[in-house]
């Protein structure tokens, strides 16, 4: 099984509310150069968290990779979750190659996990930042199979 993880592209410093920051224009340039660099690559299924950036990240980054179904939105991909949440969560898809689109510190504790069996070991990711995490399954022991920072 393959996991791909997505950083959103750079979003507003600040909103009323965290779930509503929006992508900057740089972000979303950041999300186009993403998608770039793993043109290519198929998905099975793509899931996203609900908070409005990472939205947009989905919308601009999925038609540029040629996957076409609207990505599944899921309550738990936000920063602040955990790791055993999350791997609860995925724990249910038995997909090919599984997209998840969100946020630090999550996506970088998901790597530390998925890699090291230890969230303790995060990744830092910056925005637009693809990982791409391969295993027998969603457990401790995937392999980091690529880290794709854009340059914009």
């Amino acid at each position: 099984m393959k996991l791909w993880l997505l950083r959103h592209g750079e979003a507003q410093p600040y909103q009323r509310k965290d779930a509503e920051r929006q992508l900057t224009e740089r972000g979303r340039k950041q999300v186009i150069e993403a998608a770039q660099s793993v043109a290519g690559n198929r998905f099975s299924h793509a899931l996203c968290s609900p908070y409005i950036r990472a939205r947009q990240t989905a919308e601009i980054f999925l038609p540029a990779v040629d996957y076409h179904k609207e990505p599944e939105i899921v309550p738990w991909l936000t920063p602040e979750s955990s790791v055993a949440e999350a791997q609860r969560y995925l724990a249910s898809y038995t997909v090919d190659s599984l997209l998840l689109i969100g946020h630090q510190p999550l996506l970088g504790n998901l790597v530390g996990w998925f890699c090291d069996g230890s969230a303790q070991y995060s990744m830092p990711l910056a925005t637009a930042t693809v990982v791409q995490l391969e295993g027998d399954c969603l457990a401790a022991a995937m392999n980091l199979l690529s880290v794709q920072h854009v340059q914009n």
